[in-house]
């Protein structure tokens, strides 16, 4: 190390950066994690300096021309900022320069970095250093003797930082005018905008600091003006993010917003770098301190923007970055939707428990004409996108109709619940959550699931019985021949056959289901489906104005519904022809079908039907409908809690409170439980009409008449 600053001092002039990346290869430890060798190495370098002035005095110089011979505009608005054209844009140009990176310029900082610093985690022990070892360092330097060739090149690197301020303050303002933020904020496009008004301080302040620069005796201005104007550009931008919840969301919209913040905050941060007026409230703090003092606020506010600038170039094409940044919102928007359509799937008494049990018989009653529809799609015996096509359109048809009739098939049900469950998980204050309320419904979610599955089966099952039966009797042959039926038997064989995967698989297009369906009710509202549908004069005609306000109504409110049950029934019904025609173990089994199913064969088989084969097939529906719901409800769990960012730890104290409640009233979780009284008191002389007083006593349940 040395000879390396004694080389540095024997050429004062260069502005290489060979020298600097020498630097930080004898600074960098063996391995990134390392952090005791690497503060280690930071003092010895801060020790070597503070033995050798001149060394120190020529490694500032060193610094400076390296800094200032390069443009740095592009470091300080763009490294960890997301660009201007778009999230699919940018996600695919991540995925372009990871294969083939774009070409650097030794004249930009930016580029240079990754030659000084080419290991990507070079951040990891940077910012393992403590902070007040890098102070000293940096004191050392700027500390070891004054320099009138050094203060041009302090003005250059000040020049490039007020660019910077003023590029990404015209950037916010011409973001608050975007037309996804006015449509959600209208106030924006006035003159009183704070993303306006703030370019308007930004210009004013480095119109004052240009002429501090060029010596102009008038002090500058501080940034207390500044700074509370870029808060209530952040809490503009939070409001938007609020009203995203209310009025849906997009991807162009998430996108936008999130480079908005990161642009205030990128200002915010420079803005302080640069606040001359903090040198002398920084010099009367270090008069009165010890020398145990902690790192200036200034000095801690660079040192992270710096870290910040490491990291963020190291990573700048990542994709889960990108990933994470922008779909929380939308995947939120989309599970709230979900969590909301949730609610109905829940039963609180007796009546609801019983409507959900007409509600899903209805739709196995409609699931067993679909399965026998099925059967005479396949005796056409057409080409294989024929009648994936066909297949689709059936089960897509009857789908919309039990949405329609506000009927239930049992496994849609789980990717709604799962939000609803983690709504729950969000508790009020952020910090405790009700176990015994949260125990409580997952019980209803469990008994309202098990007699929504009870009533698919029901009637499902005896229906499609019948109808192979009815059709038997009129045309004397079995709808489904034997070999076909023994096929049938053995698709459903939790055994001898993929029918467990082939449930996963169903299970992953049931989540899917659930995240279009969110997906759909998000841009009902966003898109304001119900004013546009409105606004359709031929279908007005059509229809008539009240009749169309109506329709309009309906599916705002039921496009996610519609869309979920039409994009499940192409799944059903062309997943197992792709499987076929790519050659893969791909194909659908869900619960209520292969019930059906389960019928045709028993029927086709007649007398051959052992209770082997019945008790087999009772098992192997039950285990696909058991994979369905699992695989559907882990995901759609999984995606809610991410989407919430919600961090639950108390996995295993949930599951014991829940196994204490089965143990305790095991017929919770599948039987509605009476309605019971609470808090029962003695109710004196209640008049009645005017005429008859009675007094009830509850808990005796005596009743006196007077």
């Amino acid at each position: 190390m040395l000879a390396l600053l004694e080389r540095i001092a024997a050429n004062p002039d260069t502005n290489s950066i060979d020298d600097l990346t020498a630097i930080m290869q004898k600074l960098r430890p063996a391995k990134p994690c390392q952090l005791a060798q690497a503060s280690a190495n930071i003092r010895t370098f801060t020790q070597l300096l503070q033995g050798k002035r001149s060394h120190a005095i020529a490694l500032r110089h060193y610094l400076l021309q390296v800094f200032s011979a390069r443009h740095q505009t592009r470091l300080y608005t763009d490294t960890g900022i997301l660009p201007g054209n778009g999230f699919f844009s940018e996600l695919l140009q991540r995925f372009t320069y990871r294969l083939l990176p774009p070409a650097v310029s030794d004249h930009c900082l930016r580029d240079c970095l990754d030659r000084v610093l080419p290991n990507k985690s070079d951040y990891v022990w940077m910012a393992g250093v403590p902070a007040e070892d890098w102070q000293a360092l940096f004191d050392t330097l700027a500390n070891a003797g004054k320099a009138e060739r050094d203060a041009p090149y302090k003005k250059t690197i000040i020049t490039h930082l007020l660019e910077a301020i003023q590029i990404l303050s015209c950037r916010i303002s011409a973001m608050g005018l975007e037309p996804d933020l006015i449509r959600n904020n209208p106030y924006l496009e006035t003159f009183n905008s704070q993303f306006l008004i703030q370019n308007v301080e930004v210009q004013r302040y480095l119109c004052a600091y240009a002429n501090y620069l060029n010596g102009d005796p008038a002090p500058v201005a501080d940034t207390n003006n500044l700074l509370p104007m870029l808060d209530q550009c952040d809490s503009l931008v939070s409001n938007i993010r609020q009203n995203a919840m209310i009025y849906g969301t997009s991807v162009a919209l998430t996108y936008l917003l999130v480079r908005l913040h990161q642009s205030i905050a990128r200002l915010r941060k420079l803005l302080l770098l640069i606040d001359v007026s903090q040198d002398s409230r920084n010099s009367i703090r270090v008069e009165n301190a010890d020398a145990s003092t902690a790192p200036s606020s200034r000095f801690t506010a660079g040192l992270a923007l710096g870290l910040e600038f490491i990291k963020t170039h190291k990573r700048k094409y990542a994709i889960r970055e990108l990933l994470a940044s922008n779909i929380n919102l939308l995947a939120r928007n989309i599970t709230e939707n979900a969590s909301r359509t949730g609610e109905r799937y829940l039963t609180k008494n007796s009546r609801e428990y019983f409507s959900m049990f007409r509600s899903a018989a209805g739709a196995g009653f409609i699931v067993g004409i679909l399965a026998v529809l099925t059967i005479f799609i396949h005796h056409l015996h057409a080409a294989p996108l024929v009648e994936a096509f066909l297949l689709s359109l059936n089960y897509s048809v009857g789908l919309i109709l039990i949405h329609v009739l506000h009927l239930t098939v049992a496994t849609k049900q789980p990717a709604m619940t799962a939000s609803r469950i983690v709504a729950e998980l969000h508790s009020r204050d952020g910090r405790n959550i009700d176990l015994d309320s949260l125990v409580e419904l997952i019980t209803k979610v469990a008994r309202t699931q098990f007699i929504a599955v009870l009533g698919n089966l029901l009637m499902a099952f005896p229906v499609t019985y019948l109808l192979a039966w009815g059709y038997f009797l009129l045309q004397g042959q079995h709808l489904v021949p034997i070999e076909k039926a023994e096929h049938m038997l053995h698709d459903i064989n939790p055994l001898h056959s993929l029918a467990l995967f082939y449930a996963a698989i169903t299970g992953v297009c049931l989540f899917l289901v659930g995240l279009i369906s969110g997906y759909y009710d998000n841009k009902s509202v966003y898109a304001n489906v119900r004013v546009r549908i409105e606004q359709l004069h031929w279908l007005q005609s059509l229809l008539g104005k009240k009749r169309l306000i109506k329709f309009a109504a309906y599916m705002e409110s039921n496009l996610g519904g519609l869309m979920g049950s039409l994009n499940f029934g192409i799944m059903l019904g062309s997943i197992g022809t792709l499987g076929y025609m790519l050659g893969l173990p791909i194909d659908i089994r869900q619960i209520t079908f292969s019930a059906a199913n389960f019928a045709l064969a028993l029927f086709s088989i007649e007398n051959k039907a052992s209770w082997q084969i019945v008790v087999t097939g009772t098992l192997g529906v039950l285990s696909i409908g058991f994979i369905n719901l699992l695989m559907s409800f882990s995901l759609a769990l999984f995606v809610a809690l991410r989407s919430r960012q919600v961090r639950f730890n108390n996995w295993l104290t949930l599951l014991k409170a829940l196994l204490m409640h089965f143990i305790k009233s095991p017929l919770d979780f599948f039987v509605q439980p009476k309605k019971q009284l609470q808090h029962c008191q003695r109710i004196e002389h209640i008049d009645i009409t005017g005429i008859w007083k009675v007094s009830i006593d509850v808990e005796s349940t005596s009743i006196r008449w007077k």
